[in-house]
């Protein structure tokens, strides 16, 4: 029997909402014209959330192309001046994510 995937994205963007935090848009492309999308942003405030899923199962995140992808997505969003945090299943869990959230946004406003 295959092991089902978690939707840690789901889990989190739930977590963000029952926490009372501002919910942010799920897939912001933050680039016109080019692929790259950020899992979480709030735009407004250029912050950004990556959600890095199979860290520890060898998942697409942590294999040489898509890596490397995701540095160059990374890359250019810090040029556009975008602050973007990493995010693990782990964190979700424990609470850290939550937390790292919450935190950001508090420094973030204005």
């Amino acid at each position: 029997m295959a092991k089902l995937q978690r939707d840690l994205e789901s889990e989190l963007l739930f977590a963000i909402q029952a926490a009372g935090l501002p919910v942010p848009v799920h897939g912001h492309k933050f680039w016109p014209g080019r692929r790259y999308e950020f899992d979480f942003a709030w735009p407004h405030l250029l912050l950004a959330l990556e959600v890095m899923g199979g860290t520890f199962s060898g998942g697409a995140h942590v294999r040489g192309a898509r890596y490397e992808q995701d540095c160059e997505k990374l890359c250019e969003g810090a040029i556009r001046g975008w602050r973007v945090m990493y995010v693990t299943a782990a964190m979700i869990d424990d609470g850290r994510a939550l937390s790292l959230v919450a935190r950001a946004l508090k420094g973030a406003e204005p």
